[in-house]
C-alpha cells in the first residue's frame, strides 16, 4: 500500500518554525460591522449581568437576598431581547421556514420573498403604534417593587421595535436589490458567515 504525502501547505500555514517553536497570530479584531442596537442590546445584557451576580451574592453569600434585583433583571432580559432583534433583522437571522422555496418555481418564492418583507415590514411598525397605545394608558403605573415608572420598559421596547421597522426596510431593499433573498437562497447566509 503506497501512503501519499500531504499537499504542501503555503507559507503562512506553517505554525511551527524550524526549530520548532509555535508561532501563531490572531486575526485582526473587527467590531464596525455591529450596529448601534446591538452595541445598546450589549450594554444591557452587561448590566443583566451585573444585576444577576449581585443577586446571587446578597442570596447566597449574605443570606439576605435583594428583593427588587429578580423584577430588574426580568426587566432587564426583556431590554436586550428587544433592542437585540433589530441586529437580527439586519442579519437575517430569525427562524425561517424555506422548504417551500425548494419545490416551487423561482417566480412564485420571488413573490413570497417579497410578501415576507412586506409582513415583516408591517409587523414591526404595528408593533410600534400598540407599544406607544400601551404607553399612553400606562400614565404614570410604577414597577412592582422599585419605584420607577413601567413606560421605560415599554419605552425601550417601542425602541426596540421602531429599529427592527427601519431595519426590515432596509433588509427589504437589499432582498429587491439583489433580487433573491436568505428564504429563496439559505446558502447566501451560509456563505456571508464564511
Amino acid at each position: 500500500m503506497k501512503k501519499t504525502k500531504p499537499p504542501a501547505a503555503s507559507q503562512e500555514e506553517h505554525v511551527l518554525d524550524e526549530t520548532g517553536h509555535m508561532h501563531i497570530t490572531d486575526a485582526p479584531v473587527d467590531l464596525s460591522h455591529y450596529t448601534f442596537e446591538a452595541w445598546i442590546a450589549f450594554f444591557f445584557f452587561w448590566v443583566l449581568a451585573v444585576n444577576i451576580f449581585y443577586q446571587f451574592f446578597t442570596r447566597y453569600a449574605l443570606n439576605d437576598s435583594a428583593s427588587w434585583t429578580e423584577e430588574i433583571a426580568r426587566y432587564l432580559l426583556i431590554c436586550v431581547v428587544f433592542v437585540g432583534i433589530a441586529d437580527l433583522v439586519r442579519l437575517d437571522r430569525h427562524i425561517q421556514v424555506d422548504i417551500a422555496y425548494r419545490y416551487l418555481p423561482k417566480a412564485v418564492c420571488r413573490v413570497m420573498s417579497t410578501v415576507v418583507d412586506v409582513v415583516r415590514i408591517a409587523f414591526f411598525a404595528y408593533a410600534v403604534v400598540l407599544t406607544w397605545q400601551m404607553m399612553q394608558k400606562m400614565g404614570s403605573y410604577k414597577m412592582t417593587i422599585v419605584d420607577l415608572p413601567m413606560n421605560s420598559v415599554y419605552a425601550v421596547c417601542c425602541f426596540g421595535f421602531a429599529c427592527a421597522a427601519g431595519r426590515s426596510v432596509q433588509v427589504a431593499i437589499e432582498h429587491w436589490r439583489q433580487g433573491y433573498s436568505v428564504l429563496e437562497r439559505p446558502e447566501s447566509a451560509i456563505e456571508e458567515t464564511l
